[in-house]
Parts: structure tokens; C-alpha cells; sequence
């Protein structure tokens, strides 16, 4: 029989109006549900709104539409019993690690002997006892967001939300806090009753949660949902462990390959596909590893970030970019460079930057259309808004204005054209 519902989440979209009228689209038809006993990991890259869900669970945005209800009750705005730790420390550097811990409690009017006693207990049970007169600055990162963590669980809330509490530290420090983390929850030790963790990091989503689902972008949505059946503590090592992680790369990069596809057919000659922020010698790279002996032009996903020490938002990108190239496939969670992608990791840096010339112009439509408008002109030149007005036809400014520094980046590398960034001026200044 299932646990009680802590938190309800119906049909959550959230949008934010634009110039012109229009809307972007964030969140779009979310709902989850979290239960007594339950920690549940929100997996998915920038841009698929985790974190805007977030702040609408916790009452700290309103949805556009749809409902979140906790313990029975509609939440409105700040819910009592809902607490958050996030990814930057947040910390007053002015207050001491005590005074940080105690201003939840004073936020709630409660006797001063009681905020104490209960600070005290809160800083002893995360692993600071003795820290407490000491300032943030006289902490390493680790202990700062140990100060957060107690912060949070100082006002006994029944539900904790987590936005990548540990992604701004070193992976030792990280481990060390997950595990003691964990250990505390398991033991029962926590005054919390459900957990919903943001993260980037599929190991830590199967390491920590029971359930986890993954986000699609531009808009947010649950595309699939995935129960982590096994036993704690859990070994990275287990074949059940290595498995889940590789069926969960395998869905996101499926999710995503789906996502490119509907892309392409928007109409507009490709115009609309949002380009990724991936440099030339991130791509490089990536090839160079796979081309070694170790891989030999071929990886698994989760292998490949493992050896390289990248996570989902740095992998993913480059990967899916050389895909875009066909100087990589990506399939099954499964990387594989292609005939041209062997050939750019044996050649030169004149020869790579030829055969990334002729990539960007069969694959890259902006890139073939910003070249084909600058050769049509007396002037070989253009501004960069006249680019930027036609991408806003089938994006928003952000996604335009990213759309271009990616494609001037590459292009440049290409030798397709040149940009000037006093005048805002494409030009073939230094053709190929």
C-alpha cells in the first residue's frame, strides 16, 4: 500500500510574458507526486525549469496554471513545513554559523530559548558542533553548505527541496556530505518525511532517490518516470547500479534525439533549432578522447563522463553537437565517431578546420545562411541584427542572442567569416 501523499502536483505550467505579447513557455503539464518516505530526484538539463518548480512548490512563484497542494492544503505562497537548500550557500557573511542556523526559527516568532536549543541541535546533527561562533568566510565550502542544510532542517519541515545542493563542491567534499546525508535519512535521524532533489548527476539521482523523472527542455515536461528499486547503501559498482545509470542515459539522449527531430521540421529552412554554448575545443576534445586507444572512436555514455569527470550539462551538449555535425553518433547511450570524426582527429589543424567548414555548412543552416547572405552582398558584410530579428521569428532574444555567439564561434574557427564585436558587423574579412 502506498504511503501517504505529502505533496500533489497537477498540471503545473508556468510561463513568462515577452515583448510582443508572446509568452515563453518554461514549465508545461507537470505533475508528480511526492510520499511519506520518498526521495525523488528531478533529472534533466538547463532550461527544462527544475529549478522554477522548485520556487513553485515552495509557494515562492505562482504557477500561470495548474495546482500544488500539501498535506491536503493549496499552496498559495510560503508553505510552513516546506524548506529548501540551494545550490549557492546563501549564507549572511556577517552572521555567525549559529546566527545563520537561528533565523528561520526567529522568522517564526518562537521564545529565544527555544531558537537556540534547537539551532544547537540542528548544527550538532549536520557535523558542525564547535563551528557555531565561527563566519562563513572562515568555512570551507563543504561546512558552508553544511550551515544550509542546517538551516533548513532547523524548522522541522516535512519536506526538503533540494536544488543541486552539491553541485558547487569539489567531488570529494560532495561525497562526504551526500553520504552523511543519506545515512542521517536512512537512520531515520532527520526531522523531514519526503525529499525532491534537482540534479544534473545521474549517478547521484540513482546513488540517492527512489524514484527518478526525467525533464525534457524548452518547454519542462515529464517525459518519463523511473523507479530506483535498490537496497541502501548503494555500490556504484553493482551491475544494478551500472544498468540503471546506462538506462538512463540511453532515455535522455532518446528524449533528446526526439526533441532535435520535431525541431528540424519547424519551418524556416532550420533557422529554428536553438544551437548549443559548446566551443570548437570542447568538440575537439571529445573527439581526441574518443579517437584514443582506450576507446578507440567508441564509448559509453556514462563511462566516457565518468573517465572525464563531466556531468549530464557538459556531456550532453557536445556530444548531441558533434551528432549535429555527423561527426558523432549518438545512439543507446552509446557515443561513436563517424568516418569524418576519425579523420578530424588524425588530421591537422588546417584539415580539421576544412572538414568543420563543410560540417557547419551541410548541417548548421544558420551557419550556411549567415555565409550565403554575406557572398550576396556588395558589401560582404551584415549586422548582427539582422540575424537576431529572423531567429526571434521561432525563439526568444535569449535563445537568438546564444544561438549566434555559438555559431560565431564556430564559424570562426571554420574560417566561413569574421565578426566584429565594436560594430556588430559579420563580414568575410577572412574567407576561407
Amino acid at each position: 500500500m502506498d504511503s501517504p501523499a505529502l505533496l500533489d502536483v497537477q498540471h503545473i505550467r508556468r510561463a513568462f510574458p515577452r515583448p510582443g505579447g508572446a509568452e515563453l513557455l518554461v514549465l508545461d503539464d507537470v505533475q508528480l507526486t511526492l510520499r511519506e518516505g520518498e526521495i525523488v530526484g528531478l533529472l534533466g538539463r538547463s532550461g527544462s525549469g527544475k529549478s522554477t518548480l522548485l520556487r513553485i512548490i515552495s509557494g515562492l512563484s505562482a504557477p500561470t496554471a495548474g495546482s500544488v497542494t500539501y498535506l491536503g492544503n493549496a499552496v498559495n505562497g510560503p508553505a510552513q513545513g516546506i524548506a529548501m537548500v540551494f545550490q549557492s550557500f546563501a549564507l549572511f557573511p556577517w552572521l555567525t554559523v549559529l546566527e545563520n542556523v537561528q533565523l528561520g526559527l526567529e522568522a517564526l516568532g518562537l521564545p529565544p530559548e527555544e531558537i537556540r536549543k534547537r539551532a544547537l541541535a540542528a548544527i550538532d546533527l549536520i557535523g558542525l558542533d564547535g563551528y557555531e561562533s565561527a563566519y562563513p568566510r572562515e568555512l570551507s565550502g563543504g561546512m558552508r553548505q553544511r550551515v544550509g542544510f542546517a538551516r533548513a532542517l532547523v524548522v522541522h519541515p516535512n519536506i526538503l527541496l533540494m536544488d543541486e545542493p552539491f553541485s558547487a563542491l569539489d567531488v570529494l567534499t560532495a561525497e562526504n556530505l551526500r553520504t552523511d546525508f543519506l545515512e542521517l535519512w536512512q537512520e531515520g535521524h532527520l526531522p523531514i518525511k519526503g525529499v525532491i532533489l534537482v540534479t544534473h548527476n545521474i549517478e547521484e539521482a540513482v546513488l540517492m532517490c527512489d524514484r527518478v523523472l526525467l525533464f525534457s527542455t524548452n518547454p519542462g515536461r515529464v517525459v518519463t518516470e523511473i523507479r530506483i528499486d535498490l537496497r541502501h547503501p548503494r555500490d556504484r559498482q553493482d551491475p544494478a547500479f551500472v544498468a540503471l545509470v546506462d538506462r538512463i542515459y540511453t532515455e535522455m539522449t532518446a528524449k533528446r534525439a526526439e526533441q532535435l527531430a520535431r525541431r528540424e521540421r519547424i519551418p524556416g529552412s532550420g533557422l529554428g533549432t536553438i544551437l548549443p554554448p559548446v566551443s570548437t575545443s570542447s568538440m575537439a576534445g571529445l573527439i581526441e578522447a574518443l579517437a584514443a586507444s582506450a576507446y578507440e572512436g567508441k564509448a559509453d555514455l556514462p563511462e566516457l563522463a565518468a573517465d572525464l569527470q563531466l556531468e549530464v550539462d557538459e556531456l550532453f551538449p557536445v556530444a548531441e553537437t558533434l551528432q549535429m555535425l555527423k561527426l558523432a553518433e549518438v545512439e543507446g547511450g552509446d557515443i561513436r565517431l563517424t568516418h569524418m570524426g576519425k579523420r578530424f582527429a588524425e588530421e591537422e589543424t588546417n584539415v580539421r578546420k576544412e572538414i568543420f567548414s563543410r560540417a557547419l555548412m551541410s548541417y548548421v543552416p544558420l551557419a550556411a545562411h549567415i555565409r550565403r547572405v554575406l557572398d550576396e552582398r556588395a558589401s560582404h558584410t551584415a549586422p548582427w541584427s539582422r540575424f537576431e530579428d529572423e531567429l526571434e521569428d521561432y525563439m526568444t532574444q535569449e535563445a537568438a542572442e546564444g544561438s549566434l555567439d555559438a555559431v560565431i564561434g564556430w564559424g570562426r574557427f571554420a574560417e566561413l567569416f569574421a565578426y566584429d564585436d565594436e560594430s556588430a558587423m559579420f563580414s568575410l574579412e577572412n574567407p576561407q
